[in-house]
This record gives C-alpha cells, structure tokens and sequence, in this order.
C-alpha cells in the first residue's frame, strides 16, 4: 500500500495530541493531515512540540472550519480526538457529519470519556452535564483492545489510561472465574497523566519528590472500569479504587487485589494470566515484580501475579500517553482501517528514561 491515509488530531497542545503526532510520524500507512487548534491556527506544530520538529518542520495548527473542508474531499481518513472531555463530542459529531454529508468514510477513536458509556444517562450521572453528542453515543464501542476482537461499530471509545491498566489486570481473574466479584485496585501514576495544563496538586514540581492519595473510593474512571468489565466478562463487578500521584512524568502502576474462589499457586496464576493473553502482542506476562521504566513511551504492558492461597495480586504496568491513551487508539484505529494492529507501535521501550 502506498496511498497514505489523511489522519487529524483533535486535542490542540495536549500531550496526549502530541503522543498521537509522534505515533502518526512513524505509521507506514498515515499521514498527519491536520491538528485541531481553535485557539492558535497557522501557527507552528513545532513551536508546541520541540520534539516533533524534524517530522513535522511544516505542519500548522488548523481551525475547525478548514478541517470540515478536508474530511469533505478525503474518501478515506482517520480521526483521533484526544479533545477535552465535555468538548470531544461535539466537535467528532461536527467532523463526522462533514465527512458523511460528502459521502465518505471517516473512522474516528475518541480518547476522551465522551463515548466510554452506552447512554447520555450514563455519562451524564458521572460528568454531571449534558452530553454533547447523544444520538452517536450507539456508533462508538468502548474496550481495551486486548478484551475484544474486533469493534461492532464504526467508531471507538477508548478507556483511560487507569482503566486500561486496571481492566488488564482485572479482566482475566473475572473472565476464568479464579477471584470473587470483589476487586480492590491500588493505582499510581505519572505527572503527564494531568494534562499539560499546571494545577495545584498535579503540577510536577509539586509531585517531585512526593506521594499521595486522590479521589480515594470516588474517583470518576470506576463506572467506566465496571461498564468495561462488564462487556469482557459479563459480570457486575465491584471495583473499590485508590489512585495516587506518582513522582514521575510517564507511567501507570496498578495493582489489583481479589479473594481466590479456590486456591491457587502463584506460579499457577501466572499460567492463567499467560494463557489469557497468549494472543495479545502488547501484553507480557512477567514472573517477576513489573517496573515502569520497562515499558515507558511503549505501547506494552506487563504484568505478574503472586498468590498466598486465599488471595491474588495481580500488578499492571504501562504507559499512560501511549498504551493508555495514543497507544491503545492507534491500535484500535489500525484494526478500524484494516491494517495489523501492531503497525507503527512494535518499539520496545527505551529504558533508562
């Protein structure tokens, strides 16, 4: 194939948008046709992504009416939208519709929270306001690639980086029937994982150095970690949830605690969990402790798992801008174009980052 398929970002200086860019840079069968920035179009990609300089010396910020004009002319193209929660879903519906009423086939991978619920309802219990896009909500799937096959719809929402990585670790003791319904999940993660913007409590020279609890029991990821969950296993799972901020820019650590419904070794749980994901090039099943240098900037994940007879531990790690969020849509949009899922995403992790 030498055609390449135009590809627009949504989500303007976010690090997220730009993970995707850097992804999009080194895809065989993509094209960086557009970034969303309503705020600063014609102006440099690279003044806000240095890193990006030598792949996009060029490429400027687009506004959203030049953007319509492209998805009207391209038959085919791929839209990411790693857009502000609350925002995403007007401007995908906006786009989409530009795209449909030329008679062309956009596919496009939200990576925000608006499509992760099956109903307005749903996402409005959480969000506390009215969804933007209600009548798309039935075009989009929301799961971790690795726990369904293939997306019956058109479109998909991918989870968040938290609940990629929980889900990972959750889904197997579920789906094999090893653990009660009962899940209790420790997670921490890096600075980037609070958007670019500096906030007190996530900004990084705050974090450095530190470590803390947020959101204990109430965090807002949880419905959607349960929706998931559901759809993979088809159990109601109660999932109780301590995130935590991490002194570290990029990475995810989770780790899932369960009652075992029969006891098992650990080395036992390891066969289980390697079995599962036998078929899944982005999940490694480790017999020793999983460290987040190992897989940062990577689209992998790995876990392990020890038992004590009567309970699991199953620890998660990935990256939190790739795997959990860039990562895991590019993959989704890979298998949405039919290409291979792993294309422009096999890099192993630098280390020593």
């Amino acid at each position: 194939m030498t055609e390449r398929i135009p590809a627009i970002v949504l989500g303007g200086t976010g690090y997220v948008a730009g993970e995707l860019l850097r992804l999009i840079a080194g895809h065989p069968h993509l094209e960086a046709a557009a970034i969303l920035s309503d705020s600063q179009p014609g102006a440099p990609v690279a003044a806000a992504f240095p890193h990006l300089r030598s792949a996009y010396p060029r490429l400027k910020f687009s506004g959203l009416e030049e953007i319509e004009a492209l998805l009207r002319g391209a038959p085919r193209s791929a839209l990411f939208s790693a857009a502000p929660h609350g925002a995403a879903a007007g401007l995908i519906d906006r786009l989409l519709g530009a795209s449909e009423s030329a008679g062309n086939r956009t596919h496009c991978v939200d990576i925000s929270a608006d499509f992760r619920y099956t109903s307005a309802a749903a996402y409005e219990s959480v969000y506390k306001h009215a969804h933007g896009a209600p009548a798309r909500i039935r075009q989009f799937t929301c799961a971790v690639p690795e726990h369904l096959a293939s997306s019956p719809t058109p479109h998909v929402a991918h989870p968040g980086c938290f609940a990629t990585a929980t889900l990972l670790a959750s889904v197997p003791l579920l789906a094999l029937g090893l653990t009660d319904a009962r899940l209790f999940v420790t997670g921490i993660t890096g600075s980037t994982g609070s958007g670019r913007k500096p906030t007190e409590g996530t900004h990084h020279p705050q974090r450095h150095s530190d470590f803390y609890s947020y959101g204990a029991l109430s965090h807002r990821h949880v419905p959607e970690i349960a929706a998931c969950a559901r759809l993979a296993t088809d159990i109601d799972a109660e999932f109780n949830f301590v995130p935590h901020s991490g002194p570290f820019a990029r990475g995810i650590h989770v780790t899932v605690q369960a009652s075992l419904k029969k006891p098992i070794d650990s080395a036992q749980a390891l066969e289980a969990l390697a079995a599962y994901y036998a078929d899944c090039r982005f999940v490694k099943v480790l017999d020793t402790a999983p460290r987040v240098k190992d897989v940062a900037t990577s689209s992998y994940a790995h876990l392990s798992a020890v038992t004590n007879g009567s309970s699991i531990a199953v620890m998660a790690v990935l990256d939190n801008l790739n795997k959990g969020a860039a990562g895991g849509g590019m993959q989704w949009m890979n298998r949405l174009l039919g290409f291979d899922e792993g294309t422009g995403l096999l890099a192993p992790a630098p280390g020593w980052t």
